[in-house]
Order: structure tokens, then sequence, then C-alpha cells
């Protein structure tokens, strides 16, 4: 008899829960068939996703979601999730305008405890939730599934210290996909996972204490002998020392083994510990053989895999990377610090070219930040690669620890404005707002790849905090000068001389905004730096023309657009202004084009609210 396909009867965790456990390993191939076969057509996360299939099922099977709290970490690996908990028709619009979210949203589904994007937050989320059931007294349960990078974010050691001393009903899993573990070593492993976790272990270990209360040098004894004995062969005794009951390191695509701790642990009281390990890519041959490559992927062919495309145009990932090299190679006083985005930030030849002066500092923007003030305390340059949306994470170190002590730190802020399919927890869409009104700053923004190459080169010779803004992805195909070259600090340029309107365009909207210019015989400023601002420009043009209009890809609020209002009025010019941005609310995912578009700022959108506005 032919095999009964499982996966598509799973509408819910409740379904999963009615199958017999040898069900389960036929459930986990035909969703992570079902996997490779979705993200090929809608594109997304798929190795870390590969890598937690087995993880997923166990945690459905085993926990009674969504009154128990599953929170993972960061939420790119949910996409299994998604599918056993009733989304498995909408895999189809993954990432897309309307569609699901490629990380977890609370407002998708109640399966989704919390809301991710970010790394490291699992632990704290989880632990409040922990106390929660425990103040409710409803005996929910709440797991947080972090990974071995998450997990090198100092937030995820703050929630560990404080959930060893709190009593409550958290589990934390640690997925480890950066080590293997060898057949014997892993099931001498498993077996003492099962051992460890199960109500004998804990009695035992609970009785044992009460009998030898009263001889205390043995207690001590007894305690050192078990950590020891552990220690051997798990290397949970951190973990132990923070209150946790450290458990594993097991085999994270056993299911057997999963499900059987899982049911053990969830009879335990307290902070539990489980640590497994996977593999990213697991069950399919070509993200087992680079999981990098298969991170992150566009559509492509499951059979043949990715195959790469030339690239026409270069990203202004590539050129800050091509900079870096070029800088470096003229300034041994640089530095380079990611905070675990080499690839992404495009560091990956000054890595290999200056080993010695590459620093990735795990995924720890707050360190990132200090690390450099106190680089650049004793004489060195420190660039720091950073994307929009995780600067945030360092706001008070960019404060405290930079722009107060006026240091030479400069920021390569990559994935200015909006992202696209990543949504609005990757957006940068807030950073014109909250660099501006730093004391000691200057605020670059690009509006092409030379351009670029020559705002990194200025933000680099200041002796000053600086940051160089630029957007996600391919630039306009300007022709990039290879000398290294600085611009004059705090001038914009007139791109375009016409009547009545001045535009003025920050950075990525210079394109859009020349080409409506057009249509209405606009004048048009390219102002390239938001701080120091062009005040003399900025005058100059509202003597000129009856209306201003300022274009960025930042928030409105707070914005450029906002410090040319403020110069006009400190300048005690009467000028009608029109600002135009982001709006005041978070952008969802979509196509990067169409939600411009939607937000009015392709030329389309522009003209539109210009002429609306000059008619009222």
């Amino acid at each position: 008899m032919p095999i009964q396909p499982i996966l598509e009867t799973i509408n819910s965790p409740s379904d999963l829960r009615l199958l017999e456990r040898k069900q389960l390993p036929q459930l986990a191939d035909e969703l992570r068939a079902f996997l490779i076969e979705s993200v090929s057509k809608t594109g997304g996360h798929l190795s870390s996703n590969l890598g937690t299939v087995e993880l997923t099922v166990a945690l459905h099977y085993v926990f009674n979601t969504p009154n128990d709290k599953l929170v993972w970490d960061v939420g790119h690996q949910t996409y299994a999730h998604k599918i056993l908990t009733g989304r498995r028709e909408a895999m189809n619009t993954l990432r897309m305008a309307g569609g699901l979210s490629g990380f977890p949203k609370r407002s998708e589904s109640e399966f989704d405890a919390f809301g991710t994007g970010h790394s490291s937050t699992s632990i704290s989320a989880a632990l409040g939730m922990a106390v929660a059931a425990r103040l409710a007294g409803n005996g929910n349960r709440a797991v947080a599934i972090i990974g071995d990078g998450a997990m090198t974010g100092g937030m995820a050691f703050e929630a560990l210290n404080n959930a060893g001393t709190i009593d409550a009903n958290l589990l934390v899993v640690l997925n480890d996909n950066d080590m293997s573990i060898s057949t014997p070593v892993g099931a001498l492993n498993n077996y003492l996972a099962k051992l460890m976790s199960g109500r004998f272990y804990a009695a035992m270990r609970r009785g044992s204490e009460k009998v030898l209360k009263g001889m205390p040098p043995v207690l001590e004894f007894a305690k050192r002998a078990e950590e020891h004995v552990k220690g051997m062969v798990t290397p949970g005794t951190l973990f132990e020392e923070l209150g946790f009951n450290y458990i594993g390191p097991i085999d994270g695509h056993d299911l057997d083994t999963l499900v059987t701790t899982l049911h053990n642990i969830r009879e335990l009281e307290g902070p539990q510990f489980l640590h497994i390990v996977t593999q990213k890519g697991k069950g399919y041959a070509h993200a087992e053989a680079d999981c990098l490559l298969y991170h992150g992927v566009t559509k492509f062919d499951p059979v043949q895999g990715i195959i790469a495309k030339p690239v026409a145009k270069k990203s202004y990932t590539h050129i800050f990377g091509d900079w870096l090299c070029d800088m470096a190679a003229a300034d041994d006083k640089l530095v380079g610090i990611t905070p675990a985005m080499c690839e992404g930030s495009g560091m990956v030849e000054f890595a290999e070219k200056f080993p010695q002066r590459y620093f990735d500092v795990g995924i720890a923007e707050q360190h990132a930040l200090t690390f450099a003030a106190g680089l650049a305390c004793d004489g060195f340059k420190p660039v720091v690669a950073i994307y929009s949306t995780f600067l945030q994470r360092a706001y008070d170190q960019l404060i405290h620890d930079i722009a107060i002590q006026n240091l030479p730190v400069m920021l390569a802020i990559d994935r200015g404005g909006l992202v696209g399919a990543d949504g609005a927890t990757h957006a940068g869409s807030f950073d014109l707002s909250y660099l501006r009104c730093i004391p000691n700053m200057t605020v670059m923004t690009p509006s092409d790849e030379n351009e670029c190459r020559q705002m990194l080169t200025t933000a680099y010779r200041l002796n000053t905090p600086s940051a160089v803004r630029y957007p996600r992805g391919n630039g306009t195909g300007a022709a990039v000068a290879s000398k290294l070259q600085s611009l004059p600090v705090g001038k914009g340029e007139l791109r375009r001389q016409g009547k009545q309107v001045a535009i003025l365009a920050f950075g990525s909207m210079l394109a859009p905004v020349l080409e409506a210019a057009e249509q209405i015989d606009a004048t048009v400023a390219n102002m390239r730096f938001v701080k120091p601002l062009d005040q003399e420009l900025v005058l100059r043009l509202a003597r000129e023309h009856s209306l201003l209009v300022t274009v960025e890809e930042n928030v409105i609020q707070g914005g450029a657009g906002s410090a040319v209002a403020e110069c006009l009025a400190l300048n005690g010019v009467n000028a009608h202004i029109l600002q135009l941005g982001l709006p005041d609310h978070f952008i969802e995912q979509g196509d990067h084009k169409k939600l411009l578009a939607d937000c009015g700022l392709d030329s389309v959108g522009l003209l539109a609210s210009i002429k609306s506005f000059v008619a009222k």
C-alpha cells in the first residue's frame, strides 16, 4: 500500500498531537520537502528553517500550544511553525504585500506568541510569559528557542541571569547549529539527556539535598561530584551556575529523543535549559553544502539549486566593501567592525585582506559601538558597518560613549529606508531622525554609487562622529571614481534649475525627484548632508521659489524635512513647505518599489502630492 501523506491533514497543532509518535519522522520529511518547494517559489530564509523541522514538530507535539507559548528568537526559522499552525495554504504569499510575514507576528496568528525580527529577545519575552503564567496560576509553559548566534547578544545573558533567580517554569532551547556530534558521543549524550530530564533524576537530586543538608561538607562534595560528572560530557556548567537545570547536548534531528526529553522537561519545575545540535540546511544537499548561500534566497530551481547570475549594477553594499579595502590600504589606522553581519555588510574581502584589523563582535551592537569608541580613544579610526535597524539597538552607546566624547567613529549604515520583503522589523525608517538630533554628529545621504564612495571618504577623514546612510540594493548605475575623494562638508548641489517649486532631495530620493521635476519644471537640489544642513542653499531656494518640497526615505517626523523647516523658522523665513517621506505607521513587507509608490515616494506620487498642495 502507498504511504498516505500526513502534512495535508495537519491544520493545527491539535491535529499534530493526534498522530502516533512513529508517524512524526514522515511528517518531518514531508515538511522539509514542502519547505524547499515553497521557498523556491517565494524566496526567503531556507537553511535555518530546514535545520529546525524536527524541533518544530517536537515542540508542538509535546506542548499545548497556543496556551503554552513558543517564542522564537529572530524568527527567521519559523516557516515550519507557520505551516503546522494553519498557514500552509498561505505560504505562497510569504514576504509579499498582504501576505504572510517572514517572521512571527502576533496579529497573524494566535500561535505567534511574540513578534520578532531582531535577535536575543526570546528569553526575556518568554520569561515574562512564564511569570505571567505563574501569577495567573494557569499552568501554562513558556519556551524560548534561541540560536547559538543570538546567544552572543548581551540581552540574552541579561535574561538568563534574571531567570535563574525567578521561580518560573521557563524552558530555554539552545539551537546550536555550529558544531557536530559524532555517533558514539551523540548516543551517549542522548541517553544522559533522557536520564537528566526525567522525574526520577530530578526527584533523586532534590531528595539527596534534603538528606545531606545536615552534613554540609558531604552535600558540597555531592554537588561538586555531580557537576564534575555532567561537566565531562556537557558544556552546561555556566547555565547551571545561572540557576538552570542544563540538559544536553542532544541531536536536534532525532525526533524520538527530542520528544522524550521535552516530555520529561515539561513535567519539571523551574528554569530548564535544553541544548540541541542541528545542521543548517538539513535534508537539502545544496543547502547542506553551502548553508550561508541558502540562508536568505530569492526564487530558485529546487532541483538545480541557486545559479549565480551576473549583476549589471553594483549594490551600495559592494561600493562600501570596495571603499573599505581601498581606505584600509591607504591608512593602517583603519579598523573594521561588524556585529555579525560580515557578508551582509560587504566586509568579506576586507576580512580576508586585513584579518588583523577586522573584528566581528557577534550579535552585540551595543558592544560594537563602545568597542569602537575604545579603539578611537587610542588613535585608531574605527569603521562600524551596521544595518540601520540594528543601529537602533545601540543608541545609548552612540550618544554616551561616542558623541559626548566626540570620538572619530564612523558608521557605515546599510539598509537605510524601506527594505522590501523583510518588512517593518528590518526597515531603516528612523535613522535620519534619531541621528540628526545628536550633537557632534555629521550625517550624509548619498544619491548614487560615486557619491557614496565620496561620502565614505569624507566621513572617514573627519575627526568627529559621522554616519553615511545608504539604501539596500543596487545603485543607479553611476560610474565610480577610483580616487579616495572627499566632498565639502555641509554643502549640497543644484541639479536642476526650474521655476516656482524647489524640491530638496535627500539620498535615494534624488532619482524619482528629478523625474517628477521634469513634469512641472521644478528646481532640484541634491542636499547630500542632513547634518550639517546646507542652510545657505535652503534659504536661497526659499527666497527664489514659492514652494519648498523636501523628500526623504525616512519618517517625516524629526527627519531631514524637519531640519529644513527648523532652518526656515530659525532664520525668520515664512515659506510654504511640503514635507514628504514615510508615513507615521510601520510599513509591512512587500516589493520595495511598490512600497515606495504606496507611500507616494515614486515620481508619480511625488508629482501628485505637489500638485495637490499647490491647488489648495
